[in-house]
C-alpha cells in the first residue's frame, strides 16, 4: 500500500523519485517457506546433536583460552595508560526513556517540581484543571511524605512471571496520573517535566564523558499524528545530547486498540506508524520537527509480553493487514514481517534520498514459543534477551555463525523470567549489558 501511495506523489516536484519504483522488499511466500525450513531444522535430531556438540566444543575452547591467557591479558590491560572500566566508552543499549533515571533522581525531581510549580495546571479532571498541589492533596501526600519506599518503583520478587505487575512499577506511588504528569511526552503540559528530567540525565552522561545511552520512546500506531507530537516534544524541549541516541519501540497492542474501537484493521496501525515516515523522507519540509528528530533515531524495537498465548499461526492463508479485523492479536512473526517489509522499502527510499537508514532490533526470545527466535534470526539486525536460545541448540549455533548480536539484560530477566543464578549470559556468544531501569538501580547500588 505504501508503494501505491508513493506512486501517487507528484513526480514533477521530486525529479529524483523514479517513475517505476525499484524499492524491493522481502516476499511473503519466500519468508513463510524459509520459516518452515528453519522450524524443520530445529527439530532435526542429527542437526541438534551436531550443533550441541559444536557449542560444547566452542565453550570448552573459550574456557581453555581463559585458563591459558587470563593473566597475560590482565597484565597487558594494566599497561594501557588512562584506561580502566570507568574511562572506556560504554553504550547502554536497552534503556527505556521513562526509566533512565534512578528512583532517588526521580524523587528529587518530583519534590523540586512541587516547590517550583505548585500552581501549574498539570492535569484535567472532569473538565476542570488540577494544579500539581491539588493532585498531591487528592492523594493526601506532601513533599515531606515522599520517599523512595513510597514511590514503590522497585521490581521485587512479586514481579516474577508477572509482566502486568512489572509494568505497574512505572507508576510512582502506584498512581497512573503521576506517570502521566512526570514521565509521559503527551500530556496536558506537553511533556515539560519529562523533558526536564531527561535533560538532567543527559547532563549526567555528558559529565561522566564515557557513558552513552540509547533511550527508548514509544510509538503506538493509534493515530497518524503520534510521530509529529513526539518530534515536537523532542525539539521544543531540546532533548538532545551527543551521548544519547533514540530507539523507537512499537508495542504489540493491536488487540487492545481494536477492542477500544481505536483501529478498524491492522493496516491502519501500519499506516499510522509508517506513512508519516515516508512523507517526511519524500519531503522533509512536510514534517520539519520530525525530520530533525529522525536524525537521532537509530531504529525500531517490537515490545510486549511474549508469554501471552497466540491464537493464530502465520502462514500463506493468514489475512492481509487490511483484512485483519479480528479482536485477537496477530502473532509475533506477523508483526515482525510487516514491520521489516515496511522498513525495507523505507530504507531504500531514505538511502536514495541521502538519509541514514533504520535497523530492526526487537525484544525476542524472552519467553513464548521458539518461532519468535526464528523470525528474529531472519529479520533482525540484533535482538534483546534471547533467553530461550538455551533450549534450541540449532538456533543458538546459527545465531553464533551469523553473528547476530544478543543484548542481554540479566537484572531485568531476574525480575521477570529467569533467576539470576541460573542465567546463561556467561555462556553466550554475545555482549552483556544491564537493562538500566530506575527500579533496577537498587540492585546495582547494592
Amino acid at each position: 500500500k505504501h508503494l501505491r501511495t508513493l506512486q501517487q506523489v507528484e513526480l514533477k516536484a521530486f525529479p529524483w523519485l523514479p517513475t517505476e519504483l525499484d524499492l524491493p522488499y522481502p516476499d511473503l511466500q519466500e519468508y513463510i517457506a524459509d520459516m518452515n525450513v528453519m522450524m524443520a531444522l530445529i527439530i532435526n535430531g542429527p542437526v541438534k546433536s551436531f550443533c550441541y556438540r559444536r557449542l560444547q566444543y566452542l565453550s570448552s575452547k573459550f574456557q581453555m583460552h581463559v585458563l591459558l591467557n587470563e593473566m597475560k591479558e590482565l597484565a597487558a590491560q594494566k599497561k594501557v595508560p588512562h584506561r580502566d572500566f570507568y574511562n572506556i566508552r560504554k553504550v547502554d543499549t536497552h534503556i527505556h526513556a521513562s526509566s533512565c533515571m534512578n528512583q532517588k533522581h526521580l524523587l528529587r525531581f518530583i519534590k523540586s517540581a512541587m516547590k517550583k510549580y505548585p500552581d501549574e495546571i498539570v492535569h484535567m479532571e472532569g473538565g476542570r484543571g488540577q494544579t500539581l498541589t491539588e493532585v498531591f492533596e487528592d492523594m493526601n501526600l506532601t513533599a515531606y511524605d515522599l520517599s523512595v519506599d513510597t514511590l514503590d518503583m522497585h521490581a521485587d520478587r512479586n514481579t516474577f512471571h508477572r509482566f502486568d505487575k512489572f509494568n505497574s512499577k512505572y507508576n510512582p506511588i502506584g498512581e497512573s496520573i503521576l506517570r502521566e504528569i512526570f514521565i509521559k511526552t503527551d500530556n496536558h503540559i506537553h511533556g515539560k517535566y519529562f523533558g526536564h528530567i531527561i535533560k538532567e540525565v543527559m547532563s549526567d552522561l555528558e559529565e561522566s564523558k564515557y557513558q552513552n545511552a540509547e533511550l527508548r520512546l514509544s510509538i503506538y500506531g493509534r493515530s497518524m499524528d503520534e510521530w509529529d507530537k513526539l518530534a515536537l516534544w523532542a525539539v521544543s524541549h531540546s532533548v538532545y545530547s551527543d551521548n544519547v541516541r533514540w530507539l523507537v519501540q512499537i508495542p504489540r497492542l493491536f488487540d487492545v486498540y481494536r477492542t477500544k474501537q481505536q483501529l478498524s484493521n491492522f493496516q491502519q496501525m501500519l499506516e499510522n506508524i509508517f506513512l508519516p515516515l515516508f512523507e517526511v523522507t519524500i519531503n522533509p519540509s512536510s514534517h520539519p520537527q520530525l525530520h530533525l528528530f529522525l536524525q537521532h533515531v537509530l531504529g525500531f524495537d517490537s515490545v510486549d509480553d511474549e508469554s501471552k498465548p497466540e491464537h493464530h499461526v502465520f502462514n500463506l492463508d493468514s489475512p492481509s493487514p487490511a483484512r485483519w479485523c479480528d479482536d485477537n492479536n496477530p502473532p509475533y512473526s506477523y508483526y515482525l514481517y510487516y514491520m521489516y517489509a515496511n522498513m525495507t522499502v523505507l530504507n531504500h527510499l531514505r538511502r536514495r534520498r541521502g538519509f541514514h537508514t533504520f535497523v530492526l532490533r526487537p525484544h525476542c526470545g524472552e519467553a513464548g514459543p521458539i518461532h519468535h527466535l526464528v523470525s528474529g534470526f531472519m529479520l533482525s539486525e540484533n535482538i534483546s534477551h534471547g533467553l530461550l536460545l538455551r533450549k534450541a541448540p540449532v538456533l543458538q549455533y546459527l545465531y553464533y555463525l551469523a553473528q547476530v548480536g544478543i543484548a542481554m539484560s540479566p537484572l531485568s530477566n531476574n525480575s521477570l523470567f529467569l533467576s539470576y543464578h541460573t542465567h546463561t549470559h556467561s555462556h553466550r556468544h554475545a555482549h552483556t549489558h544491564t537493562d538500566t531501569q530506575r527500579h533496577k538501580h537498587t540492585h546495582q547500588q547494592n
